[in-house]
């Protein structure tokens, strides 16, 4: 594949982006996106084959950081805590700072449905929650977090919460300050369950 492919390509998955993050996936169609490309469908087919090669790339787009998150948070030593608030706040600024990306995150529930991409999703959020029961159960023997919690239990309200507020950014018109509100929320989460606080 010639590297002057590479910007066409990447500006596929950005318009796919904006495409669901307007209409919706109903309303992600080729011809949709060769419009909005000034490219022939003919044309479009040339970078990806079908429609569903189109979305998995634009999965890997969504999910492109996620491994340098986690080997930033390796290379830092952080607490089982501050690991956690690393890691949310890493995707907070994201989002934050890309306001469309947030429509495939809200869009799990139907590219699941899909078995073309079923695989890819079920990894990426996997990838996601596994790393926060892992460092929450970490926190536990470490004592920064309640040893009573069930684990599984507090990763889906950490991971829940972050999903909630960002529909609820989206439902608001990207009204308030993301970062701003999902660090706040987790604190308040991350608080009921430390022994320390607990116990004030």
């Amino acid at each position: 594949m010639g590297s002057h492919l590479l910007p066409r390509k990447e500006g596929i998955i950005l318009t796919v982006v904006d495409i669901i993050n307007e209409l919706g996936i109903q309303g992600l169609s080729t011809r949709e996106i060769a419009r909005r490309q000034g490219i022939s469908d003919g044309a479009l087919f040339k970078h990806y084959k079908t429609k569903n090669d189109i979305l998995l790339a634009v999965l890997d787009y969504f999910a492109q950081y996620d491994s340098d998150i986690l080997q930033s948070i390796e290379v830092l030593e952080l607490k089982p805590k501050e690991a956690i608030t690393y890691f949310v706040n890493a995707f907070a600024e994201y989002y934050e700072n890309y306001p469309a990306i947030t429509a495939i995150d809200q869009a799990y529930d139907v590219l699941f449905c899909d078995p073309a991409l079923a695989v890819k999703v079920k990894n990426i959020y996997t990838d996601r929650t596994d790393f926060i029961q892992k460092t929450i159960e970490q926190g536990q023997k470490v004592g920064q977090i309640c040893p009573d919690v069930d684990s599984d239990h507090l990763t889906h309200i950490v991971a829940g919460s972050f999903r909630s507020v960002c529909l609820s950014w989206r439902l608001n018109n990207y009204a308030f300050p993301l970062k701003e509100k999902i660090l706040l929320t987790l604190k308040v989460i991350l608080d009921a369950f430390t022994p320390s606080v607990r116990q004030q």
